[in-house]
């Protein structure tokens, strides 16, 4: 059924936009708006395929090693990208729109390093072949459509819906959590309360460039069926709309990623459109955010704005 098929691809999608969002809206809930997050993917996404490249080159054939270690990998290549970004806008107070984007220009480059160096060696294929487990790792197979839409994933999509429910629960119901959130609304305030401003705008960032990576892993070893393909930068920004999308809030990311996912592969569903059309048809994320943007402004409502000191470096001396 065309839409079963269609309801089951966009919750697969939806796992990319899912990590990235949630691990940017940690990081901007601690102040800082991180615009390097499709550098953050990318580097992520190329760590893991170089560790997996490596595995099966020293003939290690393990499903659960060939998962677990290029996770690990990747985990620790998006906290350093956010170690760096930390270090220039927390550290040294660089400006966080031109930090964002250089570290996206970096990551970028760097993965397309990465990779070539791999497709040098004329082996990059043997990606394809351990992307099998992370497709079927956890997934059931059958012809029943509630299985279909729901089971039929790989451990890396129900890992994302877990992450974002995790980190809503942290960020609301926790004393992390209202610190963070204290740090994000006013650090001023915060610091004078005692608060480490500073460690928690250093672990947010990494913390959340580490979730965010994890989405550069899921896109290329699972839903990419291990090809490497340049689509990340964008699903990084469309990661970076959904945070605006879903208002700041993890829990309200899980529906809006699907929603993103489909409004992304909609158009493969769609008979006798041009590829202009396609296009158009890709763009109604950023839209969709526009226009929720726009009504939030409107409304004014409190819980519906960002952090109020987002984009905005903290100088303690002035305090």
């Amino acid at each position: 059924m065309p839409f079963v098929s269609f309801l089951s691809g966009a919750i697969r999608l939806s796992a990319t936009f899912l990590y990235g969002s949630t691990g940017e809206i940690v990081i901007e809930k601690s102040g800082h708006l991180n615009l390097g997050i499709p550098g953050v993917m990318s580097v992520g996404a190329a760590v893991g395929c170089l560790t997996v490249y490596k595995m099966l080159k020293a003939k290690i054939y393990s499903s659960l090693l060939l998962v677990l270690l290029p996770f690990l990998t990747t985990i620790v290549a998006g906290g350093f990208m956010g170690l760096l970004y930390s270090f220039m806008t927390v550290t040294l107070r660089a400006n966080q729109n031109v930090t964002g984007l250089a570290l996206t220009t970096l990551g970028v480059g760097l993965a397309g390093h990465l990779v070539n160096g791999i497709k040098a060696g004329g082996d990059i294929g043997i990606i394809a072949k351990a992307s099998q487990f992370y497709a079927n790792l956890f997934s059931v197979k059958s012809n029943n459509w509630f299985v279909q839409i729901f089971l039929s994933h790989g451990i890396l999509v129900y890992l994302a819906i877990i992450i974002a429910i995790v980190t809503q629960v942290i960020l609301n119901r926790t004393r992390i959590g209202l610190h963070l959130r204290a740090v994000g609304e006013s650090p001023a305030t915060a610091d004078a309360a005692g608060i480490n401003v500073t460690g928690y705008k250093y672990v947010a960032t990494i913390v959340g460039s580490a979730i965010a990576g994890l989405g550069g892993l899921f896109t290329i070893m699972d839903y990419m069926g291990g090809n490497w393909e340049y689509v990340l930068e964008g699903f990084g920004w469309l990661s970076i709309a959904l945070v605006i999308f879903t208002l700041w809030r993890p829990a309200l990311a899980i529906p809006g990623s699907i929603i993103f996912g489909g409004l992304y592969i909609a158009a493969g569903f769609i008979k006798g459109i041009t590829f202009a059309q396609i296009e158009l048809i890709k763009m109604l994320p950023y839209v969709m955010t526009i226009v929720v943007l726009i009504f939030t402004s409107i409304v004014g409502s409190k819980k519906a704005q960002p952090p109020a000191s987002l984009g905005l470096n903290y100088f303690r001396e002035e305090r």
